[in-house]
């Protein structure tokens, strides 16, 4: 026997057979074991499984807490169970301060927690429940800022809205650029049902209070009657869970961290986390979860037959406000100015306020669509310019881009930005006025906005300031004058030759 190795069961059995032919110290050597060994089976014939099947009675040291557990520890807890064992390793430290209590820490959070086994208060029970197909549809929101997407180099600050059936695990996820609102809820989950084509009986989602934030008691109401009817357009019964009980959720929390996996996975495989725009990193979220769900099609296969069947239509994923437009060719809705075309001064707008965008109506008639913009809370106010919308006024007031409260936001391209630096670094505020104000005029009337830019920088990267002159020259189209065309009408009398030849007209 291997000095230090503990003995087995078959040594055991076969010492004992042998024992019944043989003396103790012949016995102990054919089995493998000591004579000292020997002479413990003797004494005890249980097998060595059997023994360690027993738990241990006695301590192999003192027990560092024996002093201060039944005095000080045990009372802390029967008060105030939720102290951590941290916590009263330092009022341990501070009552004694002579003694090292930091060694006995790992020791402490064993003893706290077999107490607490025994001693604690009730812990809450998770129900796992049977989802059955067609049965319940979950809504939900997740931040995704740790993937790092861009678009055109600039960070995309978004979270992801995801919609998954808690029965075959099919999901649905888009890009969401504002906050978690009803509008966001409504869009996602129609688009979701939609692509799904059917609804399930239930709808449910957490407790909304991101949307009901720094809303009043009426307008919180308002969305609770609005998320009720978006469910009852559908057939769904709607349901929340309760504010700060995740699990209750827990059919789409779990699945957060997957998709976020694989988006991340997706993204590394890509070899660029940068999209062109928007449009292109909606359709790469969709290329993934599509090959997400394919690998669930017989789940929903089985689901699908329990679905309810869609409306005729959908109903309303938008705010509306109306708005007017004011002398600075623009309105104000939420801290953002947006500007619009000046022929719409003086007049009111009705918005449909969507996630992304603002459909802008006048009357009943569609008139333009904006990209739609958030300010911050605490801040000055943001803006959403487009030059086309005031260039006409701009080219008869150069003077006032000097100091236009939204004059950075004017640059269609950086490259107009760039070399805006570099003019009024260089020439007169005056001239440096009239000589970008003519630049945004150029790229407006000659529609050359791309290839403009492109030869801005070309022009500051030689060390040349940009010539107004050359640049009209390179894009204007150019204005020659069409040919005099001179027309002779015949003598009336010259008719009359034609017709005694004998022919006719």
């Amino acid at each position: 026997m291997v000095p230090g190795a503990p003995i087995t069961d078959q040594q055991v059995r076969l010492y004992m057979d042998l024992r019944r032919h043989h003396p103790q110290r012949v016995a102990a050597a054919k089995a493998g074991v000591s004579e000292r060994t020997a002479r413990r089976i003797e004494d005890d014939p249980r097998l060595p499984s059997h023994k360690r099947a027993e738990p241990r009675t006695w301590r192999t040291r003192d027990d560092p807490l024996a002093e201060v557990w039944d005095a000080v520890v045990a009372p802390l807890l029967a008060a105030t169970p939720g102290l951590r064992p941290v916590t009263i390793l330092d009022e341990l430290s501070r009552r004694d301060p002579d003694t090292d209590w930091r060694g006995q820490r790992r020791t402490l959070e064993r003893r706290i927690r077999a107490w607490k086994a025994e001693h604690g208060p009730a812990k809450e029970v998770i129900f796992r429940q049977n989802h059955p197909p067609g049965g319940m549809g979950l809504s939900d929101f997740t931040d995704v800022a740790t993937l790092g997407v861009t678009l055109g180099g600039q960070p995309l600050p978004h979270r992801l809205y995801h919609f998954a059936l808690a029965y075959s695990g099919w999901e649905h996820a888009e890009p969401v650029l504002g906050g978690e609102s009803f509008v966001a809820l409504a869009h996602g989950l129609q688009s979701a049902l939609w692509a799904l084509g059917g609804a399930p009986a239930e709808h449910r989602t957490d407790s909304l209070s991101a949307a009901f934030r720094n809303l009043d008691q009426d307008a919180r109401q308002d969305i609770t009657r609005r998320y009720d009817a978006l469910c009852a357009h559908y057939g769904m019964r709607a349901s929340r869970n309760n504010r700060g009980v995740a699990h209750e959720n827990g059919a789409i929390e779990g699945r957060h961290g997957h998709l976020k996996q694989a988006i991340d996975q997706a993204l590394l495989l890509r070899g660029s986390r940068d999209f062109a725009d928007l449009a292109a990193y909606r359709r790469f979220l969709d290329d993934i979860v599509g090959r997400r769900n394919a690998h669930r099609r017989d789940l929903l296969r089985l689901e699908a037959a329990a679905l309810r069947r869609l409306p005729a239509r959908k109903t309303t994923d938008y705010d509306e406000a109306t708005v007017v437009v004011t002398s600075s060719s623009g309105f104000i809705l939420r801290k953002v100015f947006y500007t619009v075309p000046s022929r719409l001064i003086g007049h009111r707008l009705r918005l449909r306020i969507h996630d992304d965008r603002l459909e802008c109506f006048l009357g009943a008639s569609p008139v333009l669509t904006l990209p739609r913009a958030r300010a911050a809370s605490r801040g000055p106010h943001a803006h959403v310019v487009d030059y086309r919308h005031v260039i006409h006024s701009l080219r008869a007031k150069p003077q006032a881009f000097l100091n236009l409260v939204y004059r950075d936001q004017l640059f269609p391209h950086p490259a107009y930005r760039r070399a805006w630096e570099a003019i009024i670094d260089a020439l007169d505020a005056r001239l440096a006025c009239r000589t970008m104000v003519g630049l945004l005029a150029l790229a407006h009337d000659a529609a050359c906005e791309a290839g403009l830019g492109a030869a801005l920088d070309e022009a500051l990267d030689r060390g040349v300031l940009p010539d107004l002159a050359e640049m009209r020259r390179r894009f204007q189209p150019s204005t020659a004058e069409a040919p005099v065309v001179t027309v002779h009408m015949p003598a009336a009398d010259s008719y009359d030759i034609l017709l005694a030849s004998g022919e006719r007209p």
